[in-house]
């Protein structure tokens, strides 16, 4: 009788996705748009495998190199994992201004003729696995702000968590309809949802698990910068996956998003790079690298809303603000964040969040929901500011505290800090059992 039972509560379920699934009523799926955002979301990955992948190691000591490679790897397939069970549902159904509902759960009810609301030309299956390439590597990002010194089992239990407790509701406030986005608060393709949010929990978990050992006295020098300057060119070609890919379509939105992406990076590069070379007597490589993805994370947020004269300002600003964020204001609070999460991150993505309030372009940001485009400071809207400035702030607290509470449960439980002589011994050795000889 039990199995009748459950039988009899799932029917309706699979009934109501068969429904959904009703090919004669499916909208047109366009092979282009398809095209692009398969392309697209293949590169998005790349971003965080091999590219942060790499980024990361080449800036770790020899010690933990492959231990910091295998976070990578790790946190890709946990996130897939928990993106199916549950994640795209809470995110991206509609639900209401805080969460998603329950109704895509394990991925029921999509099939090869299904579409979301908010990509009506390709299949859902591209949708969501695009949108899963952006969760994944939100999480990855969060680790180089601990690398060295973090248990790999508890970092992994504190990722899957904040998953889906700190990532998950902000993509749907800023995404999919929740109140930020009713706010009017303006995130083309992740500032807020991924590196503000990555950033701050990044600064809280550095600050909770305290500095490495020998931190300030002891050489911490990156081991191989040209693995980290092969994952920072990854990442940069990645990131047109990341920018022109969130137009969902391959016209003239994505296009520009793309041309944008490109300047910023360029001018961010050569603005922290001009600003060491001004601060320090000259250039340093990790610098130069440094800069282009501070550029490529500031002008995520506005790469959908701005024109190349506002992609330029927003880099050269970037890269500058960046370079003291990771340098001067590290030294002077004190904090251990490894591989500069915040300063590069967090910093970042405020700084093109609110300069979208500043540069957005209603010629740039109109759609077929918006034929008049959405508007910034220069275009006759300064109150954008304000909302830009209104939706930095909800990120960053709630990420912080949110992520606060979580190291502390984690760390309570099970410990969240590899012991003095693992952490001397190095991670590869002492977590692993392996080694780069």
């Amino acid at each position: 009788m039990r199995r009748i039972a459950i039988v009899g509560v799932l029917l309706p379920l699979l009934g109501a996705g068969a429904t959904a699934w009703a090919h004669d009523d499916a909208p047109p799926i366009n092979s282009g748009d398809t095209a692009w955002m398969l392309v697209a979301t293949a590169l998005v990955l790349m971003m965080t495998l091999p590219g942060v992948a790499l980024f990361y190691a080449g800036m770790v000591r020899r010690k933990n190199v492959l231990a910091t490679m295998m976070q990578s790897v790790a946190i890709a397939s946990l996130v897939t994992v928990l993106w199916m069970v549950a994640g795209y549902s809470l995110a991206f159904t509609e639900g209401g201004p805080v969460l998603g509902d329950l109704s895509r759960v394990f991925l029921i009810g999509i099939d090869t003729h299904t579409v979301h609301s908010l990509a009506k030309t390709v299949p859902e299956g591209v949708y969501l696995t695009f949108q899963l390439t952006f969760a994944v590597i939100t999480c990855a990002l969060i680790a180089g702000a601990v690398a060295d010194r973090m248990k790999f089992s508890a970092l992994l239990v504190f990722i899957g968590v904040w998953l889906l407790v700190v990532y998950v509701p902000v993509a749907h406030w800023v995404w999919v309809g929740g109140f930020l986005a009713s706010a009017g608060v303006l995130d083309y393709a992740g500032g807020t949802v991924v590196h503000i949010n990555a950033g701050i929990a990044g600064l809280v978990a550095a600050l909770m698990l305290g500095r490495r050992r020998g931190y300030g006295s002891e050489n911490m020098a990156p081991h191989n910068l040209s693995l980290a300057v092969i994952g920072a060119g990854l990442l940069w070609v990645g990131w047109f996956g990341f920018n022109a890919g969130s137009a969902v379509a391959a016209d003239g939105r994505a296009g520009m998003a793309m041309a944008v992406t490109q300047i910023a990076a360029a001018a961010a590069a050569l603005s922290w790079m001009t600003a060491e070379w001004v601060v320090r007597g000259r250039p340093s490589v990790l610098g130069i690298a440094s800069g282009a993805v501070a550029g490529l994370v500031a002008i995520t947020p506005a790469s959908g809303f701005v024109l190349p004269s506002g992609a330029l300002a927003i880099g050269l600003i970037a890269g500058a603000v960046c370079f003291w964020a990771a340098t001067s204001l590290k030294r002077r609070l004190g904090y251990d964040d490894s591989l500069d999460v915040f300063g590069v991150h967090a910093v970042g993505g405020i700084v093109g969040a609110l300069l979208t309030g500043v540069f957005a372009v209603g010629a740039v940001s109109a759609t077929a929901d918006s034929p008049d485009g959405l508007t910034g400071w220069i275009d006759g809207n300064p109150e954008q500011l304000l909302v830009q400035l209104y939706g930095v702030a909800v990120t960053v607290a709630y990420s912080g505290i949110a992520s606060a509470i979580l190291f502390l449960l984690v760390d309570k439980v099970m410990g969240a800090r590899v012991s003095e002589d693992e952490e001397r011994e190095g991670l590869d050795l002492a977590l692993h059992g392996e080694s780069l000889h």
